[in-house]
C-alpha cells in the first residue's frame, strides 16, 4: 500500500513557476514507477509526466515537454514536478501516482493522491 500527498500547488501569473511534489508513504516508494496528470474543469483527467523507479527515464506530454520536469528523490521518498513558463491553459487540479511501469495510461497506476490546484492567471 502506498498514499500519495501533493502539495506545491498556487495561482501563479502566466509565465511563472511552481514546484510541485507528491510525498509518499512505505518503504517500497523507489520500486515505483511515479505520474504525474491533470484534470481541467469538464476535463478528463490527462498525462502530464512519468519517471521510472530510478529516475533514469523520463517522459512528458507534447504539451508540458520543454517546460515541466520530472524527478525523484528516494531517499525522501518524494516525486517533484517543476513546472516552467505556465500558461493558463496548465491551469488543473494535478494528481501523482504510483505504478509498476512508466507509462501514459491512467490505468497502468495504482495508487493515486488527492490532487493539487494550479491556477495560471493571464
Amino acid at each position: 500500500q502506498v498514499q500519495l500527498v501533493e502539495s506545491g500547488g498556487g495561482l501563479v501569473q502566466a509565465g511563472g513557476s511552481l514546484r510541485l511534489s507528491c510525498a509518499a508513504s512505505g518503504r517500497t516508494f523507489s520500486s515505483y514507477a511515479m505520474g504525474w496528470f491533470r484534470q481541467a474543469p469538464g476535463k478528463e483527467r490527462e498525462f502530464v509526466a512519468a519517471i521510472n523507479w530510478s529516475g533514469g527515464n523520463t517522459y512528458y506530454a507534447d504539451s508540458v515537454k520543454g517546460r515541466f520536469t520530472i524527478s525523484r528523490d528516494n531517499a525522501k521518498n518524494t516525486v517533484y514536478l517543476q513546472m516552467n513558463s505556465l500558461k493558463p491553459e496548465d491551469t488543473a487540479v494535478y494528481y501523482c501516482a504510483a505504478g509498476a511501469h512508466a507509462s501514459w495510461y491512467l490505468d497502468e497506476y495504482n495508487y493515486w493522491g488527492q490532487g493539487t490546484q494550479v491556477t495560471v492567471s493571464s
